[in-house]
């Protein structure tokens, strides 16, 4: 990509001096099929992409100096490798922008649970700072830059709840009903490479469509193994069978329901135990978006 210097972005002039606030959403997959491994190794899917109102928080701070800050430390995530960081040095390497940024970082969504909170914060971050910055980028470009950084991250770019194809960037807007979700997340690392990895998973499921979705007949080809090889994951989803038809979201940790109202959903919540299998569990109610609170952010082309 040719690095451009626009000239609204000068860092000598218009330096910002407060922190601005900006949230970073969690997202579920209400189905995820794997339908294909291409010659590199990544597998090809199909899934559906919800988005929700819980979320992770960004607070961002222009430097004139160039230099990209991360203030709060995030447990088991150096800085040189934090998301967060990465997108904020693309786009300073596509664009050419001298402004740097100061970042703090409140983690709410589970780390490793599968509702894309490192992704969501990359994408937060190429949302805020091409605002911030007044790169002008478009939507499209910054899907594309977000695709380097992460296949999860583009659908949060995208902003909308999505059916997703390839490799997850093949995003179609998908008009979802009103949902509440009561989310459970054991305590457990799942490696999704050793879940890719597993001689165990479905690599070969046929083509779905929106109408079948719409009628229920999808699932979550990653389930049987997570649950093979981390039986907390397993014991959560018997757990919420209890209520509603539960199903994991992404490669896990976390599962879910879904449910009409909150109040059901927070009736739920109230009975979850501290602990599944003999493991800690992070619990959650969460309503489903229609759109990134962000969404209005960025031109599309």
């Amino acid at each position: 990509m040719t690095a451009m210097t626009p000239a609204h972005c000068n860092p000598s002039h218009n330096a910002m001096t407060d922190f601005h606030t900006y949230p970073a959403p969690a997202k579920i997959n209400l189905f995820l099929h794997i339908t294909g491994q291409r010659p590199d190794g990544y597998h090809l899917l199909q899934t559906v992409f919800r988005l929700l109102d819980f979320s992770d928080t960004l607070q961002l701070r222009v430097r004139k100096d160039g230099e990209v800050n991360r203030i709060t430390d995030v447990p088991g995530v150096p800085a040189e490798r934090d998301l967060c960081v990465r997108a904020a040095r693309l786009l300073q390497q596509h664009t050419g922008c001298k402004r740097g940024i100061d970042i703090k970082i409140e983690k709410r969504i589970p780390m490793g649970g599968g509702l894309g909170g490192g992704s969501s914060d990359a994408a937060t971050m190429l949302l805020a700072l091409n605002h911030l910055w007044d790169l002008q980028l478009d939507r499209q470009t910054l899907i594309t830059l977000g695709l380097q950084l992460g296949a999860d991250v583009p659908v949060f770019v995208f902003g909308q709840n999505a059916w997703a194809e390839g490799v997850g960037e093949k995003l179609s807007p998908i008009s979802l009903n009103p949902a509440w979700y009561v989310l459970l997340t054991p305590q457990v690392n799942v490696s999704t490479a050793e879940v890719f990895a597993s001689k165990e998973l479905t690599r070969d499921t046929k083509l779905t469509t929106i109408a079948d979705f719409s009628r229920g007949m999808v699932h979550n080809d990653l389930e049987t193994v997570v649950c093979q090889q981390h039986p907390a994951v397993g014991a959560s989803l018997s757990w919420l069978n209890q209520f509603s038809s539960a199903r994991m979201s992404g490669s896990g940790a976390s599962v879910f329901i879904s449910v009409d109202s909150q109040a059901e959903a927070e009736a739920i919540l109230a009975q979850v135990p501290s602990k599944i299998a003999g493991l800690p569990v992070f619990s959650c109610v969460a309503k489903g978006l229609e759109k990134h609170p962000l969404y209005d952010l960025v031109k599309n082309v």
